[in-house]
């Protein structure tokens, strides 16, 4: 067993790894590194060997899913199979026509350009786009006046991956051009167990069976949250002079950082109470919950619900939000006689 969870040139200072160039260690290079998804990188594999063997661009790829699920990471691992060029950029980026002209322009044959966000797009960008994608080509005007004129530039033969959260705000125009539409769920314990134990080990740290289960336990379904956790609680271990992470330092170190046995943080219960005790479990409209927690509504909707949704905790309705009976077990708190039953379940 080694006696320092870091390597004691990193230890030493002889090699500075930051938070960033950590993340970049853990980021899977190819779809054998990359867990879980079977069906997806099965599929994946197969349309990229098929396009290889061709020796054509692999047909434009669609990503969606929640965010921390690896969309960015995919995209840049299909580059690699492939063996091009990866082109990264973001929609909010690309803010007018020439930004994105530029970008295209400097593609070379069979790239792959990816745009995350991509329902964000400004419809004068996705207009441009569509070209691109179906011809290869691009419009742009010359001059000014009476005397402009269109000039259609050709492009080379390049893949567009567009990522989204959102795939329902992606217009039917731009989605209907791509050839290959994935989406990527959220992980098991057990992939986001396998994870974890290959993070530790990329990062040089020994952790227990019973601590990579805990941690799993508590990521969300989300590999970026897990890696997160592990990196915190390995912070914890170091500190108490621990050779291994542990179930005990686990313990620990997620109670001092306010996550519970289901990934709840210390906001996400403060919105159940908060919709139990001061709306007696709901209906609450979505604008008074968030004044009420001190959140968007933007990101109470697109950060906080989904997971309590997805966890049985929360039920959205036409009258607003409302707690369910599993949020007041898992809160402690008793779920009133008066209350109507049929709103917590239906």
């Amino acid at each position: 067993m080694e006696s320092n969870l870091l390597p004691e040139s990193i230890l030493t200072g002889d090699i500075q790894l930051d938070e960033e160039g950590q993340d970049n260690i853990l980021r899977p290079r190819s779809l054998n590194e990359f867990q879980g998804q079977s069906d997806l990188k099965e599929n994946l594999d197969i349309f990229i060997r098929a396009a290889k063997a061709r020796q054509e661009a692999l047909d434009h790829l669609f990503i969606s899913g929640p965010p921390g699920l690896g969309k960015t990471t995919l995209a840049g691992i299909v580059a690699s199979e492939l063996g091009v060029n990866f082109v990264l950029t973001s929609a909010p980026a690309l803010e007018k026509p020439k930004d994105l002209a530029g970008l295209l322009t400097s593609l070379s044959e069979h790239s792959l350009f990816f745009i995350d966000e991509i329902h964000r797009l400004k419809p004068t960008i996705e207009e441009m786009l569509y070209i691109a994608m179906e011809d290869f080509e691009m419009d742009i005007i010359v001059g000014q006046g009476i005397g402009a004129r269109n000039v259609r530039i050709p492009l080379p033969r390049f893949t567009l991956v567009g990522a989204t959260t959102k795939p329902g705000s992606v217009s039917a125009p731009l989605h209907t051009r791509f050839g290959i539409t994935i989406r990527i769920n959220p992980y098991t314990q057990q992939e986001l167990q396998a994870i974890i134990r290959r993070s530790a080990k990329l990062l040089h740290i020994t952790i227990s069976t019973e601590a990579s289960l805990l941690l799993a336990q508590c990521a969300r379904g989300t590999p970026r949250v897990a890696n997160r956790l592990l990196k915190r609680v390995r912070d914890f271990a170091q500190v108490h002079q621990k050779t291994e992470v542990d179930y005990a330092i686990t313990t620990i170190a997620l109670q001092k950082l306010q996550v519970d046995h289901l990934g709840l943080e210390e906001q996400d219960r403060f919105i159940l109470k908060t919709i139990i005790n001061s709306y007696h479990g709901g209906p609450v409209g979505l604008q008074t919950l968030a004044i009420a927690v001190g959140e968007s509504a933007e990101s109470l909707e697109d950060f906080y619900e989904p997971y309590l949704v997805q966890q049985g905790l929360l039920m959205r309705t036409r009258q607003g939000r409302t707690a369910t009976h599993l949020a007041y077990q898992h809160m402690g708190i008793t779920l009133p006689k008066t209350h109507d039953s049929r709103s917590l379940f239906e």
